[in-house]
């Protein structure tokens, strides 16, 4: 009694089954746990183990204890109630040094075995949840096009017969607006399809440079009405078809470049593209997108790639969007077993790159494998950098030509009552000022909500006092 005296009170706490018994199979000392779980009272003790595990010992007067009680590691036994039900239990023997008592602890795997079931059953609910979800914003995004392209074809047919200019502007700004819900519709839809696990590429074989050649006509004028200067390197070893999903890497690319202009107010805005490895009949395509725009701290640069997050709030108050285009962007580039990255600076520009794998067709298998690969031009260096960080630095030469730029174009676009390309000259200059002293800023955004009203005589007034403060500031 006086060893099981000593282990009475640290096992009767004990959340696990213990119980001890010599080496003739008679159990001495069983805790509360083991008590309840087996509807036992105090009689356990004196019982024989054999009556708690029937199936892995012998009855009393039997030798059947040595073999198991050598062995310390886990057993997964059926252990027998007083009412002879049984659940299953994982159990480890310890037998003590200079001692006939063994230990036997044990733990419910029943319990176990319904909190996996649970866990499981709750996983299973979370995913046909998700499931649902992606299912209705699918449809519900599917849905959309109907109507907004119902609108978007009777303002373009109105387009076409209106001739007064009022009514003109306002059709041409419904009409952008249509455009925009339709970019927003396929973003939501795509983003959904690829979160469903439903997205699946279609490559066929295209004239990859004559892609390339439309994705520069396609933003070339966007790009240089702002003022700014585009480029384009294509190089001479990349093959003129392959085999890829041509929808998709545009879709990338006008991505890219989209956020490109919508950040660069000054500047210019490079491209380069260029095969890195070949694989077989499989080619690697690397490209690299360069501006001079507002750049990002390193600290948010991680937020760039996840769904429906921007830099901070302000950035989705002023230019727009959903956070999601560059998430899409990423998931559509890992499925063509590539990559995308960014290198960027506040006020000094950005550089995306990503890579994408694609195949070779038969005609040009050949002419890669006798080609030695290029290596990158377009990167910033550092000259680059540091005019990309003068331009927004108030008060610097390269500031103010770039702001009397903007301002020369202002007027020509007020004058010519041209408001959308007005109001992208507008946000230039406010770009460009957002470092001067509070009397610059407050002239700034005085123009801007005047610009936004189309009100030609405050327009006026404030351009008036604007360039008179800036030549004031200059002399």
């Amino acid at each position: 009694m006086e060893r099981n005296e000593r282990y009475a009170f640290p096992i009767d706490d004990a959340l696990e089954m213990i119980l001890m018994f010599d080496q003739r199979g008679v159990i001495t000392c069983a805790n509360t746990a083991v008590r309840t779980k087996l509807g036992y009272g105090p009689e356990i003790c004196g019982t024989h183990i054999s009556s708690v595990f029937p199936g892995e010992f012998k009855p009393a007067g039997e030798d059947g204890i040595a073999g198991i009680v050598s062995d310390i590691s886990l057993h997964s036994f059926m252990a027998y109630r007083k009412n002879l039900t049984c659940f299953p239990v994982e159990a480890r023997f310890i037998k003590e040094e200079d001692s006939d008592i063994c230990i036997c602890m044990m733990n419910d795997l029943l319990e176990k075995d319904f909190l996996n079931k649970k866990i499981e059953q709750m996983e299973q609910e979370i995913q046909q949840a998700s499931k649902v979800k992606s299912e209705f914003v699918a449809n519900v995004t599917h849905e959309l096009r109907t109507p907004v392209n119902g609108i978007l074809g009777n303002v373009r047919e109105l387009l076409d017969l209106e001739t007064d200019e009022r009514k003109l502007r306002s059709l041409n700004l419904m009409e952008r607006c249509c455009e925009d819900m339709h970019k927003l519709i396929n973003n939501i839809l795509d983003f959904s399809k690829l979160d469903a696990g439903k997205f699946v590429l279609d490559p066929q074989k295209f004239n990859l440079r004559e892609t390339l050649d439309y994705i520069k006509a396609n933003h070339v004028n966007r790009i240089t009405e702002k003022g700014l200067e585009f480029f384009m390197t294509v190089s001479p070893q990349i093959p003129e078809f392959v085999v890829g999903d041509e929808l998709r890497i545009v879709q990338i690319l006008n991505n890219v470049l989209s956020n490109a202009q919508k950040f660069t107010t000054v500047g210019k805005i490079s491209m380069e593209v260029l095969p890195t490895a070949v694989m077989d009949d499989n080619v690697e395509l690397f490209f690299i997108i360069v501006d001079t725009g507002i750049g990002i701290d390193k600290a948010d640069q991680d937020k760039l790639f996840k769904s429906f997050s921007q830099v901070d709030a302000s950035i989705s108050r002023r230019y727009g969007g959903t956070g999601l285009g560059l998430n899409i962007c990423k998931q559509l580039v890992e499925l063509m077993g590539g990559n995308i990255g960014i290198e960027s600076a506040k006020n000094k520009g950005t550089t995306v790159s990503f890579s994408i794998w694609v195949q070779l067709p038969e005609e040009e298998k050949a002419v890669m494998a006798a080609r030695e690969l290029p290596l990158p031009t377009v990167r910033r260096d550092d000259e680059e950098e540091q005019k990309a960080a003068e331009l927004k630095e108030y008060g610097t030469e390269t500031n103010r030509d770039e702001l009397k730029k903007n301002l020369s174009k202002l007027i020509l676009c007020v004058e010519m009552e041209n408001w959308e390309k007005a109001e992208m000259f507008m946000e230039s200059i406010r770009q460009l000022t957002e470092s001067a002293p509070r009397e610059v800023s407050m002239l700034v955004l005085r123009l801007k909500m005047a610009v936004q009203k189309e009100n030609y005589e405050k327009i006026s007034v404030n351009l008036d006092s604007l360039r008179a403060l800036i030549e004031s500031e200059e002399n």
